[in-house]
């Protein structure tokens, strides 16, 4: 670590490009926010003794939709679409990052493709902006079907696929729990968490509740000249009543514990708590830097993130800076695996 909280040195060969062979076959970090700041290596099929009778699992059901699109010009020319969400107040014209974005002009048409070449579907470029796009499909048209039809797993781009992703990626780059399709990156903490392991810990006496937060961009566009190293997109959240019913039961229990499984389910319990726990969903932008008042959960399940990015900040604003560059350190001393197929960290009080 430098002397920016946020800034680490990671060499190239630490960035996991694929899971381990067990989904629950990770390494983990533990961390305590406060008694004896050394972090303790452990593994993840550990979790469940690490957790309480009376705890709270709080995991984010999103579902990563095939969101990655490959079109043709009229002049032939290849495009590469991430399909972002679809804008508000426009039916059927989503938001998206198109690579290249150079020549591309409003008004221009363009063929999707999908295994066997061109298919007969097209969408329309309707505005342009800087770092996005945005793009009409026919009136009607069910844009995520059409994305399950032809799309493909929008992997990171730290995460090396020439070729595309792999069979292997359209299982694992999933949660077991996922459901509700509209991330375009998968909430990665809980890509550890296997079927075997939830119910280790199910009988250990923890409760599970859900959240959604459809994961935004910011990992595709991290590091662009002139975007702010914390910026996030709005990204849409809900916490279900159940699940606000199931924290304050934790609470009036006076025992057990909210441990979110992942920054996403941070920032949407974390987002819900400030905003008085609506209902329904709605959208968010909130980043926590080192500071902040946490007021819905007690523990953090997490991987290890990008430097300077608004995940790290958030780490380092729920452990305190000097444990959460502890933990940093002593994973890249450790060989620890970093980033989306990497290992784990829990941060427990």
């Amino acid at each position: 670590m430098t002397s920016s909280p946020f800034h680490y040195e990671l060499p190239p060969d630490r960035i996991a490009q694929e899971p381990p062979a067990e989904r629950d076959g990770a390494r983990l970090l533990v961390v305590r926010r406060a008694g004896d700041p050394r972090p303790v290596d452990r593994s993840i099929v550990d979790l469940p003794g690490l957790l309480e009778e009376g705890d709270l699992l709080v995991v984010n059901r999103s579902r990563v939709f095939p969101a990655r699109l490959r079109a043709e010009r009229e002049t032939g020319g290849r495009v590469e679409l991430l399909l972002l969400g679809e804008t508000e107040g426009a039916s059927s014209v989503w938001r998206a990052i198109a690579k290249p974005m150079r020549r591309l002009r409003v008004g221009e048409k363009l063929r999707l493709r999908g295994e066997n070449g061109p298919t007969e579907d097209e969408i329309e470029i309707v505005g342009l902006g800087t770092e996005t796009l945005d793009v009409a499909f026919a009136e009607g048209a069910d844009a995520l079907g059409l994305a399950q039809r032809v799309g493909e797993t929008p992997l990171p781009p730290y995460i090396l696929r020439p070729d595309g992703p792999t069979q292997s990626d359209q299982e694992r780059y999933q949660t077991v729990f996922a459901r509700e399709p509209g991330s375009v990156a998968a909430p990665t903490a809980g890509l550890h968490l296997s079927e075997r392991l939830l119910e280790a810990i199910r009988a250990r006496g923890v409760r599970l509740a859900e959240v959604v937060l459809h994961v935004g961009p910011a990992t595709f566009l991290a590091g662009q000249p002139g975007r702010e190293a914390l910026a996030v997109e709005p990204e849409r959240y809900e916490v279900p009543g159940e699940t606000r019913r199931a924290i304050e039961d934790t609470r009036d229990r006076g025992r057990g514990r909210v441990v979110a499984v992942g920054t996403t389910t941070t920032r949407a319990l974390e987002s819900a708590a400030r905003a008085g726990w609506p209902s329904g969903m709605r959208e968010t932008d909130l980043v926590l830097t080192p500071g902040a008042d946490f007021q819905a959960i007690d523990a953090l399940l997490t991987n290890f993130h990008l430097p300077e990015s608004s995940l790290l900040s958030l780490v380092c604003a729920f452990a305190g800076t000097d444990r959460a560059e502890a933990a940093y350190c002593m994973a890249l001393s450790t060989g620890y695996r970093f980033y989306s197929y990497g290992d784990a960290m829990l941060v427990l009080p």
